[in-house]
């Protein structure tokens, strides 16, 4: 077997493909489709986006320094691109993809109510890295759709149709392999 090298670039593949809505003081609200999106503490719960300054929601990131991570589903992966490939100056993504702004209890933006799973961050860190400016955040809130809650409350979240994004294309959370731990633990 045979391999290449290649120049240096970001092959770190698949990601999560999620929306981000955000809102300026005044209660405008957009959403922003992004793929550089990532856990990075679990105390204090803390997670990262990555925006290009030229984007639309990057001034309503820097001006409020809040947002709203929304899980993408099979249903919504039409409206995560759409918000990806469209500018919010131009249209209200809201509006044109029928998606239903829910209110939040911590942050200003709205949530998409039609996500399974609404990440509410305020931002701690602004990180100029080149192309792309990394918002590190703490989470202040989760608010789960209760339709993947069982009769014990446990959410299923893997239920829930979730997006992921490789290289330009879309694909649906696959078949189970294993879960964590199963490497070691005794039959």
């Amino acid at each position: 077997m045979g391999k290449q090298n290649w120049k240096p670039g970001n092959m770190l593949n698949p990601v999560p493909a999620v929306m981000v809505s955000v809102a300026d003081k005044a209660g405008n609200a957009n959403i922003i489709t992004v793929a550089w999106a990532g856990t990075v503490c679990t105390n204090p719960p803390m997670v990262s986006i990555s925006v290009r300054p030229e984007r639309f929601s990057y001034d309503m990131l820097e001006e409020t320094k809040e947002f709203v991570i929304n899980l993408t589903t099979e249903a919504l992966v039409k409206a995560c691109d759409y918000c990806g490939v469209t500018s919010g100056r131009d249209v209200d993504k809201f509006e044109k993809m029928n998606l239903t702004k829910l209110p939040m209890e911590h942050v200003k933006a709205p949530g998409i109510a039609e996500s399974p799973v609404n990440i509410e961050c305020k931002v701690v860190e602004k990180r100029p890295l080149g192309s792309h400016t990394m918002f590190l955040a703490e989470v202040v809130g989760v608010t789960v759709d209760d339709a993947y809650m069982d009769e014990n409350n446990k959410f299923h979240i893997n239920n829930t149709g979730l997006v992921m994004y490789s290289h330009g294309e879309y694909f649906k959370l696959g078949e189970k392999l294993g879960s964590f731990g199963y490497s070691i633990r005794k039959k």
